[in-house]
């Protein structure tokens, strides 16, 4: 089964490609404020180290947090959105040791079938910048 692994909560974001528990691909990038902007060509680069295009992807693994509220959020919402139009399962898990839970339950033929975010406290949402 290759598995699209992602972790948003954090400045430096993280990507991972595995098939089965053995990892093929790893990047990581310092997303900062570009996360947004970053997201989808990383996994796009990724994927094409190994010859491989989202067609390819059979199920998604993603970090939940705690962890940055807007880097959980755009995270978790493009794992979401990929798993929900390219129909496979998605699994995500809280903590810093989710690779292995989530892969092994990919496997098992489990999903959550949406992933919410686990920001550790109630958002802290300011008013916009001028």
């Amino acid at each position: 089964m290759l598995i699209l692994t992602l972790r948003t909560d954090k400045p430096e974001a993280e990507i991972g490609l595995y098939n089965d528990t053995a990892q093929l691909s790893y990047q990581s990038w310092q997303a900062h404020r570009q996360l947004a902007e970053t997201i989808h060509l990383k996994i796009k680069e990724v994927l094409d180290a190994q010859d491989l295009s989202l067609k390819d992807v059979e199920g998604i693994a993603m970090h939940q947090g705690s962890g940055s509220f807007t880097g959980l959020r755009i995270g978790i919402t493009v794992a979401n959105a990929l798993a929900d139009s390219l129909g496979i399962p998605i699994c995500g898990k809280i903590g810093d040791d989710w690779i292995e839970p989530t892969i092994r339950r990919l496997l098992n033929n489990e999903s959550d079938k949406l992933i919410i975010p686990e920001y550790g406290s109630l958002p802290n949402i300011t008013a916009p910048r001028k």
